[in-house]
C-alpha cells in the first residue's frame, strides 16, 4: 500500500546518515496483484558503494527502488536502515537524505540555476556551479549563451536529453543526499548522454562518497560497479562483482541479459581451449591477455 508522506514514525535516530541498506527476506506485492512483484529478498548496500540492479522488465527493479524511500510499505519480512526498522524512522529525516533520479527527468520552466538549487533552501551560486562540475554539467552550462541563466522552457524542452537528465542529478546533487537512486537514468538517452551520466555516477562516489544505487538493463554500464544484483521474476538470482557476475555468462544469458560482446567474446575464446581469464570487462582487458598468449607462445617457439 501506500505510505501517507504526513506520517512521522517513532523516530530513530541517524545521525544525517545512512551507512548500511538492509534487506530481511523481503517481499512485496501490488495491491490485487495474483503474485508478489518481489519474493524472500535478502540483500545488504554498504554507504559508499555503487550499487547495481539488473534484469529484464518485470524482473522487480522498479520494486526494489519504490521501497528503499519508502514510497511503499513491504508485505512481509523488514527493511532495515542503520540496523533500524524504516517504519521506525521519521520519513521526512529519512527522504531528506536520499535523491532520485528517475528515467526521465522533469524540469520546470526556468533557468538552470533555478532548477538546480530548487530542491534546497538558500543554495549559493558556488554550490550551484559545483553541483553542476559533478553532475558534468558545466561545461554544456558555460557554453550556453545565458550560462546558468538560460531558460530552459517548459519540461526543460530547450535542453537535449542528455544535458537535461544532467541538470537534473545536479539539482539532486545540490540537496547532499547520502544516498543517490537511479532509475534507468539512461533509458531515454543516446550514447553520449549515457557516457556523460555513467562518469557522474563513479565521480559521486569517488568524491562525494554517495552510495549510489543505479536500476539498469544495460549490462555494459555495470562493468564499475561495486556489486551487481541481478534480478529475474521478483528473486535476486545472482549477485557478486562485476568480475564474479560476467565470468558467468550462459547464466546471464538464461535470464535475458544482453551480455557486453567483448565479454562473449573473451567467453568463446576460452571454450576453445585459450587461456583467458574468466569475467573480461573491457576491450583493453582481452587485448591484452591475447597478447600475453601470443608472446608466450613465441617464447616457447
Amino acid at each position: 500500500k501506500h505510505i501517507n508522506t504526513d506520517y512521522y514514525a517513532a523516530e530513530e535516530e541517524l545521525k544525517g546518515k545512512i551507512e548500511e541498506i538492509r534487506f530481511e527476506n523481503v517481499s512485496f506485492a501490488y495491491d490485487d496483484a495474483k503474485s508478489n512483484a518481489l519474493k524472500n529478498i535478502d540483500l545488504e548496500i554498504k554507504a559508499g558503494d555503487v550499487v547495481a540492479f539488473v534484469g529484464k522488465s518485470g524482473s522487480g527493479k522498479t520494486t526494489i527502488v519504490n521501497l528503499i524511500p519508502r514510497f511503499f510499505e513491504t508485505t512481509e519480512g523488514r527493511l532495515l536502515i542503520n540496523g533500524h526498522d524504516i517504519k521506525n524512522i521519521s520519513l521526512k529525516k529519512y527522504r531528506d537524505l536520499i535523491g532520485i533520479v528517475p528515467q526521465e527527468s522533469f524540469l520546470f520552466s526556468g533557468t538552470i540555476s533555478e532548477n538546480i538549487s530548487f530542491g534546497k533552501e538558500n543554495v549559493s551560486q558556488e554550490e550551484i556551479v559545483k553541483a553542476a562540475k559533478m553532475a558534468n554539467a558545466y561545461e554544456f552550462i558555460k557554453e550556453l549563451p545565458e550560462g546558468f541563466e538560460t531558460e530552459v522552457g517548459e519540461r526543460g524542452v530547450m535542453l537535449s536529453g542528455g544535458q537535461k537528465q544532467r541538470v537534473a542529478i545536479a539539482g539532486v546533487v545540490a540537496m547532499e543526499p547520502k544516498c543517490i537512486v537511479m532509475d534507468e537514468p539512461t533509458a531515454m538517452l543516446d550514447p553520449v548522454g549515457r557516457r556523460e551520466v555513467l562518469k557522474t555516477v563513479h565521480k559521486l562516489r569517488k568524491q562525494k562518497k554517495v552510495t549510489v544505487i543505479l536500476i539498469t538493463h544495460y549490462m555494459e554500464e555495470v562493468v564499475d560497479a561495486d556489486k551487481i544484483f541481478v534480478m529475474d521474476h521478483g528473486k535476486v538470482v545472482m549477485e557478486g562483482s562485476p568480475k564474479e557476475i560476467f565470468s558467468k555468462v550462459d547464466e546471464l544469458k538464461s535470464y535475458r541479459l544482453d551480455v557486453p560482446q567483448v565479454t562473449i567474446l573473451a567467453d568463446e575464446l576460452r571454450k576453445r581451449g585459450l587461456d583467458i581469464p574468466k569475467g573480461i570487462l573491457r576491450k583493453e582487458e582481452l587485448v591484452e591477455a591475447v597478447e600475453r598468449l601470443t608472446s608466450e607462445n613465441g617464447e616457447k617457439k
